[in-house]
């Protein structure tokens, strides 16, 4: 898979951009805040439905406009798709595919895209709910219909907080709430989904894992992925020390930890108006040589850790897309590695049907990987040409 031409109407710094890519790397250069990032952000949104820097959409629109739109072009081998974002500052955003209206949802479908850029060190060091956006992102490209699942959770587990919340204001004991069971119900049944899938998906990472990180840091740690569970008695959110390995067998079985961990939580959720227990507060335990990477790794680790967890992710979507391979961006990533991870990284990524780097410098990026370069001023493509 490979984005053939990307546009940009008042996204970001862009009033309209047009861009032609082609298979192989590609190189942004620019000096920071000309918008070189900004294009791999249009790209990766397709992916993603959000970006990678923001957690609302409003930010990608440009100052004084309602909406952005983003269009691409992709090609799988003899195949083409245009797809066609609508980003609106208010309201909810569009999308078309082949100039047919779609659900937003839709999107990620179509579009598989792993991006790495310097604030996915926050995966590694940040706290639990980088790491599950990391594993949510991804599942949503593996099964795109997964988003709508994780959109459910979220609406009911608001809707089952504002209860607790206004039980706690009227002063009602557990025995009292009997409407809390309906959306307890609903909570299980969205929440066991996610968990289980986060599960296989910590699994399936597992030695791609590994792999990439030996062939990054050319050392085995022996990397880990382990899913430390609310559901299991823990509290990932308020206590980083938990332990990992949370399985509690099939769905049903899963549904039954799930509704008796409600129900021991029932009191202390109320007197404190929070939902406790559920996928919303679970947290992917990163582990070398059997130590937690967050505390314990030293800052090349770290990166090691979270560049392997972005290219084990390409890896994954490789093995199981018949779309071809996903797109890799690297997001201002080889400035700070220093010169022998420079090339292990473009040595791993070399293979992939297409590869857009951004960089302020262009010498930092190994030579193997800057085949064609597209200069970057003030929102303005300046150059689209082989070097």
């Amino acid at each position: 898979m490979i984005v053939e031409q990307l546009s940009l109407v008042d996204f970001r710094n862009y009033a309209a951009a047009d861009l032609t890519l082609y298979p192989g790397p590609n190189v942004f250069v620019g000096r920071n805040g000309q918008g070189k990032t900004n294009l791999a952000e249009a790209i990766g949104y397709f992916a993603t439905l959000g970006s990678h820097r923001v957690s609302q959409d409003a930010p990608m629109v440009r100052y004084g406009a309602d909406a952005a739109f983003v269009r691409a072009r992709l090609g799988y081998g003899e195949r083409r798709i245009q797809l066609e974002a609508q980003l609106n500052r208010s309201g909810s955003n569009k999308a078309r595919v082949n100039g047919s209206p779609v659900r937003t949802s839709e999107l990620p479908r179509y579009a598989q895209v792993v991006l790495f850029a310097p604030e996915d060190l926050q995966i590694v060091r940040g706290d639990p709910s980088a790491r599950r956006r990391f594993a949510d992102q991804l599942l949503i490209q593996r099964m795109p219909r997964l988003a709508g699942v994780l959109g459910d959770y979220d609406r009911v587990l608001k809707q089952r907080t504002a209860l607790l919340k206004s039980a706690r204001a009227r002063g009602l004991r557990a025995e009292q709430l009997t409407t809390l069971d309906v959306w307890d119900e609903k909570l299980v049944a969205l929440g066991t989904e996610i968990i289980l899938a986060r599960i296989r998906l910590a699994d399936d990472l597992t030695q791609p894992v590994r792999d990439a990180y030996e062939a990054i840091a050319g050392a085995d740690h022996d990397p880990q992925l382990e899913w430390v569970s609310s559901l299991a008695g823990a509290d990932p959110e308020e206590d980083a020390a938990g332990s990992g390995g949370a399985r509690f067998g099939d769905a049903e079985a899963t549904a039954s930890v799930f509704t008796a961990a409600l129900h021991a939580k029932r009191a202390q959720e109320l007197e404190r108006g929070v939902t406790l227990v559920g996928p919303h507060r679970d947290d992917l335990l990163l582990r070398l040589r059997g130590l937690p990477v967050k505390g314990y790794a030293s800052h090349g680790e770290s990166w090691s850790v979270a560049l392997s967890l972005r290219l084990a992710s390409a890896q994954v979507l490789r093995d199981q897309l018949r779309l071809g391979d996903p797109i890799v961006i690297l997001d201002d990533v080889f400035a700070e590695l220093d010169a022998d991870r420079r090339a292990r990284l473009a040595g791993v990524v070399a293979d992939f049907e297409q590869v857009i780097v951004t960089a302020a410098v262009e010498t930092d990026v190994p030579e193997p990987l800057r085949a064609r370069t597209v200069r970057v001023e003030a929102g303005t493509i300046v150059t689209d040409a082989d070097v």
